[in-house]
């Protein structure tokens, strides 16, 4: 398996990518639910070739998988309501993630400004769907990934 950890990485919206990685991709996650149960049905229900998939099998992967034990810093709108930023650090706790640091602005308009870095490596949950919770929780206006180390 290639070393995710070493190398340039690119975000790279879904719709510029060549067909064979888009398959590529849904065949790693077919095998990975269990929608398939060998790598030749998930490649032949994708109708992907065997040799296109393992060419870049190693290459693709969701977001969250290069996040894995890294420091993601989030920045958060909050509603200037009392609880809203303690029910955003418990959802964190409550699938592992560790907060690194906490930085809230004074709130302005009923709204406040908050940017949170996130330990990943223990996370219960991949980090697409803590930010999915975390955007879920009552108070939260906006949360944008701002960067990872």
């Amino acid at each position: 398996m290639a070393d995710y950890k070493s190398g340039v990485f690119y975000l790279v919206k879904e719709e510029i990518l060549p067909e064979a990685i888009k398959k590529t991709i849904k065949v790693k996650d077919m095998l990975k639910r269990g929608d398939a149960a060998t790598i030749n049905e998930a490649v032949e229900k994708m109708e992907l070739s065997r040799s296109a998939y393992y060419k870049y099998k190693d290459y693709v992967f969701p977001f969250y998988e290069a996040s894995r034990e890294k420091i993601v810093t989030l920045a958060i709108l909050l509603d200037h309501r009392s609880g809203v930023l303690s029910r955003v650090l418990n959802t964190i706790a409550n699938d592992h993630g560790s907060v690194m640091t906490i930085n809230q602005g004074i709130p302005l308009q009923g709204v406040a400004n908050a940017t949170i870095s996130i330990e990943t490596a223990e996370l219960a949950i991949d980090l697409e769907a803590l930010l999915d919770k975390l955007r879920l929780v009552d108070g939260v206006k906006r949360l944008e990934v701002l960067g990872q180390a």
